[in-house]
């Protein structure tokens, strides 16, 4: 009974990060989903400011600070092992949903592209960018990531082992392309507004900041491997 709670714990919070991630796509593009980036009563600019903020912060801290060793040695003594990641993807889908559910419209418009021509190179451009950050996932253990590899081996009875380092495929030449394919779809829109440009730059920044806390957890892993691979592969952006 244990392991299908467990089990079904871990499937549970998969689903439901599907579901969110889904809906912020179409939060970002403003597409049709019932609440999005632009839709709702406009509010005072400071307000909106504040408390967009406010949201995307906390959704940083709870990404960052949660994925960090030291919290995790102590997050374990409550939480067990084998649902640890997925109840971690059950907080950040819960302030994924808070960010969505609270988010303050703010419709000014600081750019607009009406060319045809070009409104269809952006869109591709946003649907290429989540794409790409999905496809990245998989390269790397989508499944590992996301919590569902850990209790289906506590379901089958067997010890859990980190997934291996690997370069594979864009990883040869980009350390982080799941966050550069997120980079693209918060930036490639054919009507950028005050609000979406917060979103924009809000999560610009703290992706460069989880880049960095990232990077020095893999170095204080891997050593001089992920030192040697920092030096010949790219950040972020394509080599070229």
């Amino acid at each position: 009974m244990k392991k299908f709670l467990v089990l079904s714990y871990g499937a549970s919070c998969y689903l439901l990060f599907q579901g969110v991630f889904i809906y912020f796509i179409a939060f970002t593009g403003d597409f049709f989903v019932p609440k999005t980036v632009d839709s709702g009563v406009p509010v005072p600019w400071v307000q909106g400011l504040i408390v967009n903020l406010l949201l995307i912060t906390l959704f940083g801290l709870q990404h960052s600070l949660m994925a960090r060793p030291k919290f995790k040695q102590w997050w374990l003594k409550i939480i067990p092992i084998p649902i640890e990641r997925s109840t971690y993807v059950l907080f950040s889908s819960m302030a994924l949903i808070l960010l969505c559910w609270l988010w303050q419209p703010m419709p000014i418009i600081v750019w607009q592209i009406t060319h045809l021509a070009g409104y269809g190179v952006l869109q591709g451009l946003f649907w290429f960018g989540w794409l790409l950050s999905l496809f990245a996932t998989f390269l790397i253990s989508h499944f590992d990531l996301l919590g569902i590899r850990q209790v289906y081996l506590y379901w089958q009875d067997q010890p859990y082992s980190p997934v291996p380092f690997k370069e594979i495929l864009i990883y040869k030449q980009i350390r982080h392309p799941i966050m550069l394919g997120t980079l693209i779809g918060l930036w490639a829109t054919p009507i950028m507004t005050v609000g979406h440009l917060v979103l924009a730059l809000g999560f610009s920044s703290y992706i460069f900041i989880g880049i960095r806390l990232e990077e020095q957890d893999m170095l204080n892993i891997y050593g001089e491997f992920y030192a040697k691979y920092r030096q010949k592969t790219s950040m972020i952006m394509f080599p070229f």
